[in-house]
């Protein structure tokens, strides 16, 4: 289909033979079109990625179950979410400067996507999105953009059905590891809403060494217990994932590894005097001590992501030595775009922003015993579809007094069936974007002047999103707009 094809309803993948220079992927991988060039300095000597293909495999079934269903054979998931990490932040998306060799080989044995999305670009909403399988603004705290405070409306209340709380009715040990970011105590808890156990933090920015949060409170937790440690705070939620996978597992489990990594405050490993002075600024009343607006460098930044990436190697191989690496499902994205220490290019826009550096993210699936690895997706894929597909592969049915908003890609994945078509919905409190196949409908500020308009982009010629079609297009633009709307109608209003 043509740039110049007004048709709304204009979708499907975009693809394009092309090679491009090592630092031109970043740009290729950007406009999601294909290209059998090797991403990333860690990937240069492997085989080239190819088109997503389908391959039947052997193992596990994807039938619905019960709570007295059959167990056997059904995969273990690993969720790990990094924190604000840019969308071409990892050398297999384009990173110039950033080495990340673990994830380039999860990449090189899964599938990456390049239209992977964030549910939102903001982290609270996101977490919302992918615990409860459901658009952010059908609760009350999925509306704060984020949870910065301790409030008894914000949070998922203990009586909603989420992942976790699902999977372990149906026979899984569920665990998280790491931030939460979806309510604070006394309300709301992981352990209140499915999760077994966890071991991590509640608010949004706490420090790498102290654990002091951005409301001067220590936020470390086993449980709802207040815990000490001194580790980097990286290495401290590696060392706990490392432990439960070293153990004997007699069902399948779920794991939410949610790392904090790399948001800010900027300190890399053996940053300790950073974390003294921040950690003092804070507990004397600098309220913006932990989101360190004054201090970082980019140099601390990559420091910073390959620590994660290092981490992470250990998880991976302690999931191999295991033995239960074959059945494991594992995937990694980000909560949204990255910071201002991210490399995003080509996309315009980072957290907090509708734009695609705000909500479009690196993801990356990997389970070797039903999808071959080595293979690039360009279809959309966004947070919520994530928990309808982990259901599905399970064989758990969602609750029905809860819809999903979530489309299960196991189909598409699995069984070669066509990706889901629909269409892709964002909002804040003052921009809004929808994305339907190539058309992206946008409003917030102009360029150049800055006022809060509507826009229309074609993102298969400008991922970049500089080109206002609006004018040249308006059908387009009010099909998108009306639409937007109609699923606006139906959640929360911002208090």
């Amino acid at each position: 289909m043509s740039a110049d094809t007004d048709s709304a309803s204009a979708g499907g993948d975009v693809q394009d033979g092309r090679r491009w220079s090592r630092r031109g992927v970043g740009a290729l991988f950007g406009a999601a079109v294909a290209s059998t060039a090797v991403a990333g300095r860690a990937a240069a000597d492997s085989p080239p990625e190819r088109e997503f293909h389908a391959e039947a495999g052997p193992g596990t079934s994807t039938g619905p179950t019960g709570p007295t269903g059959p167990t056997r054979g059904r995969p273990n998931v690993l969720v790990v979410l990094a924190d604000d990490m840019g969308w071409a932040d990892l050398s297999c998306y384009g990173s110039p400067d950033i080495r990340t060799p673990h994830l380039d080989a999860l990449a090189r044995q899964g599938v990456r996507f390049t239209n992977g999305y964030a549910a939102a670009a903001q982290c609270s909403p996101t977490r919302f999105a992918l615990y409860t399988g459901r658009f952010p603004g059908r609760l009350r705290g999925g509306l704060a953009e984020p949870i910065a405070s301790r409030d008894e409306r914000e949070g998922i209340p203990a009586d909603h059905p989420t992942l976790a709380s699902l999977l372990r009715a149906a026979g899984y040990r569920t665990a998280m590891h790491g931030k939460w970011h979806c309510g604070f105590l006394p309300w709301y808890s992981p352990t209140r809403c499915g999760w077994e156990e966890f071991f991590g933090n509640f608010a949004g920015a706490l420090d790498y060494y102290s654990k002091v949060n951005h409301l001067g409170e220590h936020d470390l937790y086993e449980g709802e217990v207040p815990v000490r440690s001194l580790a980097y705070y990286t290495d401290a939620l590696t060392d706990r994932t490392v432990e439960f996978l070293r153990r004997p597992h007699d069902r399948p489990w779920l794991l939410n590894l949610n790392f904090t990594t790399p948001h800010s405050p900027w300190e890399a490993p053996g940053d300790t005097a950073v974390s003294e002075e921040l950690t003092r600024r804070q507990l004397a009343g600098d309220r913006w001590a932990m989101f360190h607006v004054d201090g970082g460098s980019l140099t601390t930044y990559v420091k910073m992501v390959e620590s994660l990436d290092t981490a992470l190697g250990r998880v991976f191989r302690a999931l191999r030595e295991s033995g239960q690496e074959r059945n494991t499902l594992v995937l990694f994205a980000s909560d949204n775009g990255g910071e201002r220490f991210s490399y995003q290019w080509p996309l315009s826009g980072a957290k907090d922003s509708l734009l695609e550096g705000g909500i479009r993210v690196p993801t990356i699936l990997r389970w070797p015993a039903r999808v071959p690895g080595g293979q690039v997706r360009h279809a959309p894929v966004v947070t919520q579809d994530w928990t309808a597909t982990i259901l599905e592969v399970a064989g758990v049915v969602p609750a029905p007094t809860h819809p999903l908003d979530g489309r299960s890609v196991a189909g598409h994945l699995l069984r070669g069936e066509p990706a889901p078509d629909r269409d892709l919905f964002w909002r804040t409190r003052r921009f809004r974007a929808l994305r339907r196949g190539r058309w992206k409908y946008y409003r917030g500020p102009a360029l150049f002047s800055g006022e809060v308009t509507d826009h229309l982009f074609d993102l298969e010629t400008d991922v970049r999103e500089q080109a206002n079609l609006a004018a040249r297009r308006p059908a387009i633009l009010a099909d998108l707009r009306a639409r937007w709307e109609r699923i606006d109608s139906e959640l929360l209003r911002y208090p």
